[in-house]
């Protein structure tokens, strides 16, 4: 659970995350700046990006810029480029994290539910990665993008079927574009965690009893859930020098959960209609 790579092995570089402010691109982010990386973070919220930012500046000492973005609106990522250039310089690396989720039977969704999720995680991802290619390509400077994905991006998983669909589309772009840009220098690859629990995510996807009745680490082979430093660890190596041969590919990291179960949500045909009726309730339906 320590950090993995030699310190300072990002010293000089600029790492952009999208949906830094908390979660697991908090916890990414931190260790890049212990590893000497200057770090821009990103998210809607600018008040908990702000918060976020000044947390991470006094543990680790280093350099964070916070700049409010809907990943979903192209000329706001461009504006994330700009400012992260004149701050620091350049970008290094992008690790598209952004995303969102919530657990629900298909038929229940309206298209406005399923368009929100599709469009923050695929067309979010498209987007920022379309504008640091261009700005890469237009600079000849090399880059590296990191996308995390799901198991399910593969598997397909019943109830959370808008992710499933996004996360897939993200997994084709992080493939596609590892031959078509490798020209230009341009690495992309992907995570597909397991459950790394987050207060913010997991209380919305399993809230109250589910998260009991339905323990993800019972799933998992190793009986255990991840923590985050060991994310931390694969995402790094895969965002540095050290990872340069590496190209086009998916890692998982999972506990060998996918491999068990498929599907990391299908499992939920066990919840009956009152239990759905009440979650639509909570979350403001």
């Amino acid at each position: 659970m320590e950090g993995m790579l030699k310190p300072n092995s990002f010293n000089g570089k600029t790492i952009l995350i999208t949906g830094g402010g908390t979660g697991l691109g908090k916890s990414m982010g931190k260790y890049l700046l212990e590893l000497g990386a200057n770090l821009v973070i990103t998210s809607r919220k600018k008040e908990v990006l702000d918060k976020t930012a000044a947390e991470l500046e006094q543990q680790t000492g280093g350099k964070v810029l916070a700049v409010a973005c809907d990943v979903r609106k192209y000329e706001e990522i461009e504006n994330v480029l700009k400012e992260t250039e004149t701050r620091f310089g350049k970008i290094d690396g992008v690790l598209n994290n952004a995303a969102g989720n919530f657990i629900s039977p298909t038929e229940r969704l309206s298209h406005r539910a399923f368009d929100i999720v599709v469009d923050i995680i695929l067309k979010g991802t498209y987007y920022t990665t379309l504008a640091a290619g261009k700005n890469w390509i237009s600079k000849k400077q090399p880059g590296v993008f990191l996308n995390i994905v799901t198991t399910y991006a593969w598997t397909g998983s019943g109830y959370v079927v808008p992710s499933a669909c996004g996360k897939a589309g993200v997994l084709a772009l992080t493939r596609s574009l590892a031959v078509e840009w490798a020209k230009y220098n341009i690495r992309s690859n992907a995570i597909a965690p397991g459950p790394f629990p987050t207060e913010g995510a997991w209380s919305r996807l399993l809230p109250g009893e589910l998260v009991k009745k339905f323990d993800p680490a019972l799933r998992i082979p190793l009986k255990r859930v991840g923590d985050h430093q060991e994310l931390a660890n694969l995402a790094a190596y895969l965002l540095s020098d050290y990872s340069a041969y590496v190209n086009g590919e998916v890692i998982t990291i999972d506990g060998g959960e996918w491999l068990k179960s498929g599907g990391e949500f299908s499992h939920l045909e066990m919840v009956p209609n009152e239990m759905w009726d009440m979650l639509e309730k909570m979350r403001g339906k």
